[in-house]
Formats: C-alpha cells, structure tokens, sequence
C-alpha cells in the first residue's frame, strides 16, 4: 500500500502525462480502498435500484449529484478543520454518529421496512427534481462521515498538488480536478450501470430482481452505518 502511494507520488511530480494518469488514479484509489467511501456504492446502487425505470441519462446525472455531494461536503469540511487547526476532516464521533443513523434509516427503506416520504415518487412528472435533490442531499450527508478516512488518502495528493499551484496554479488545479474526476467516477459508474442492468434484464421497481439488488443494498448500507459507529 505504501509503495503504490510512493510510486503515485512520484508520478504526480514527473510529466504531465504520469501526473494526470496518477492523479485520476489516485481518485479511484481514494474509492476502492477506503471501507468508508465503499459504502456509498451500495447506497447509490440501492437508491437507484428502488427507483422506477429510469434512462440512462437520469441515472447518470443522480450518481453525478451524489458523488458531487460528497466532494462538496468533504472539501469544504477539510478547509474547515484546517483553518482551525485540526486534523484534516476530523469533525469528531458525532459526524459519524448523525450519517449512521441516515445510513440505518436508508437501510431500512431500502429493505422496505419503513417508508421514507423524501424518496416516495420521485420519478412522479412532478417530482423530479426532488429526486436530483434527493440524491445531492444524501451525497452531502454521506460527505459528513467520511472525515480522517478520506482525507488519509486525500490529504497527500493535496500536499503535492498546493505546492504545485505555488508556481504553476492552473496545472496544480487541474490535478486537483482530475483527482475528482477519478474519485466520483466508480459511483457514477456504479449508478449508472445499475439503470443499464435494469433496463437490459427489464426490471422495475417491483421486480424481484431489482427488489433483491434493494435488499442486499440496505443490508450492506446498515453494516457501513454499523461499521460508522465502531470507528467514532
């Protein structure tokens, strides 16, 4: 693990070929092996998943918001805790005990145990754009448990790109930007893939091969909630 962050860091200071491949590199990283950040693939999957049936378009654009959710969520919060001298994203137990309890509920909606009036008939002509707000708002609070696990992976590749932008602030950016690209682009993918699985295998809502994909997914979101509250 340690020399695969060596070896991105060294390529992000080489080339700008080598640096932009690291840099997105490093933001698929950042997903797949965070356990934090692994959770939210179920929580789009299922929140997809328990929508009725969509085009690929939309599905793409709710995965865009959630995952533009957490990167709002988590910058600003790292900007935050660093201006005020703590650990970058650290905003304590409580941050992970308030997205548990989303996480738990999310779950349970998902397993279709208790109904949650803010997801209902969000594809309902006017209701559309509560489901693009929907999938932001879930981004944002997904964001707000993320703290020192992502910014573990997170915080190197800030530390070489701000000295970048010291002499060359466009270049620095676009690493940043790429990085990004490459953190948001396994949920997007994850989401929108899920719309391509339905739509191939022609499920709705109430299919109960798309109701066992909602059923696994509140199960794997509790555990990420469960998982929320060990680590705080």
């Amino acid at each position: 693990m340690k020399g695969i962050f060596v070896w991105l860091s060294g390529a992000i200071q080489s080339t700008p070929v080598f640096a932009y491949f690291a840099s997105f590199l490093w933001g698929l990283l950042s997903i797949l092996l965070s356990p934090c950040h692994l959770a939210s693939i179920p929580l789009i999957v299922g929140f997809i998943s328990g929508q009725e049936k969509l085009s690929t378009r939309r599905a793409f654009f709710l995965s865009l918001l959630f995952a533009l959710g957490i990167l709002i969520t988590i910058s600003t919060i790292g900007l935050i805790t660093g201006m005020i001298g703590r650990v970058l994203g650290d905003i304590g137990p409580y941050g992970n005990y308030l997205v548990a309890i989303i996480f738990f509920l999310v779950g349970l909606y998902l397993l279709e145990i208790i109904p949650l009036p803010f997801f209902q008939n969000i594809n309902h002509p006017n209701f559309k754009k509560k489901g693009l707000l929907a999938s932001l708002i879930l981004g944002l609070t997904f964001g707000l448990a993320l703290g020192p696990c992502t910014f573990a992976y997170m915080a190197p590749m800030l530390a070489i790109t701000l000295s970048i932008t010291t002499t060359k602030f466009l270049y620095g950016l676009s690493l940043l930007i790429t990085y990004g690209i490459g953190h948001c682009s396994i949920i997007i993918l994850a989401g929108t893939f899920t719309e391509v699985i339905q739509h191939y295998l022609n499920w709705d809502a109430q299919s109960k091969g798309s109701a066992l994909i909602k059923k696994i997914c509140g199960i794997l979101v509790i555990l990420g909630g469960i998982y929320l509250i060990w680590t705080a």
